[in-house]
């Protein structure tokens, strides 16, 4: 089985549950719990893959300050590769607030933080041909990783003749297309949620979608739509994944766990399809607990779940 590299956010989340309403200006509201858990794109995806039986190196960049050692010490308890991960000094650790629904949706605050000053000059390349897949996560909020500076890394991660996925996030400055269409002909898996899709290709369905992002060089497209399921295609063959019937806690992270189910089946030698049925079910099965790495425990586990809800991951 290959190994994965997580290029990306690395973040440390305040995740407040269950928000019924939010509280009027100086004033306040209670919740059931404030827990703090490892976040941010490339922090989900690698945990959770790792969990899986996959081995994972980390690339980014935290502040030195306490919620930079938070997050260093989860992923170093984790057993990921953190060895490319850099300290600055000066700037804060990118952190987020995360206020949970009780229908599971949430909402989130955000501080770019050290990601802000992540970029293609802090990647070792040398280092990436130790990998098979190398996934870049969060691309819309991480500066250094967008436009020539992203196009670069696309272009040196195929010289060495690795599998390239992407994944976004939402862009709060609403650029959108412009930032990453250059890259995309290098693509070999491009995920992203439904509603980044609708603003990055500006079609309204799904599958118009996906054709859109084919069109502009991508092989493969995974949309990810949370309760309304998922579709991946590579414009030959298609298919629609409805969401597993589950007691949805948190969807924080949800989208994160997709992707690492996803690449844990590109890396088992899983062909399009059963990745994308492998990754429905990864993506559901992490909405069952707080935080976007606790609903997944291993391999094992998700197995079972598997088969509880009459999926074959085998």
């Amino acid at each position: 089985m290959g190994k994965l590299a997580c290029i990306g956010i690395l973040v440390g989340d305040f995740v407040a549950r269950p928000v019924n309403r939010m509280p009027e200006r100086g004033k306040l509201e209670l919740v059931e719990t404030c827990e703090l858990h490892i976040g941010g794109c490339a922090s989900n995806t690698a945990v959770v893959a790792k969990k899986l039986g996959i081995d994972v190196g980390v690339i980014g960049k935290i502040g030195n300050d306490a919620l930079g050692e938070f997050v260093l010490g989860a992923l170093k308890k984790s057993g990921l590769d953190v060895s490319m991960i850099k300290i600055e000094d000066g700037i804060t650790t990118s952190g987020t607030a995360v206020l949970v629904f009780p229908d599971g949706e949430r909402s989130f605050l955000h501080s770019f933080g050290a990601n802000s000053k992540f970029s293609v000059d802090d990647i070792n390349f040398e280092y990436l041909r130790n990998f098979d897949v190398i996934h870049v996560a969060g691309i819309f909020l991480a500066p250094g990783l967008e436009g020539e500076k992203l196009e670069m890394l696309a272009k040196r991660t195929k010289e060495i003749n690795k599998i390239l996925s992407f994944d976004t996030a939402w862009d709060s400055k609403g650029r959108w297309l412009p930032v990453i269409r250059d890259s995309l002909p290098f693509v070999d898996y491009f995920f992203t949620s439904l509603e980044e899709a609708k603003m990055l290709s500006g079609k309204k369905d799904y599958r118009e979608m996906a054709e859109f992002f084919l069109k502009k060089g991508v092989k493969n497209v995974c949309v990810k739509m949370g309760p309304e399921g998922s579709y991946v295609t590579d414009g030959v063959v298609s298919r629609y994944y409805p969401a597993l019937k589950v007691d949805a806690i948190d969807s924080t992270g949800a989208g994160d766990a997709y992707v690492a189910g996803f690449l844990t089946g590109i890396l088992k030698g899983y062909d399009l399809l059963k990745a994308g049925l492998l990754a429905n079910t990864v993506g559901a099965m992490s909405v069952t607990a707080i935080g976007a790495t606790s609903g997944i425990v291993d391999w094992p586990s998700l197995v079972s779940f598997a088969k509880k809800h009459n999926v074959e991951i085998l």
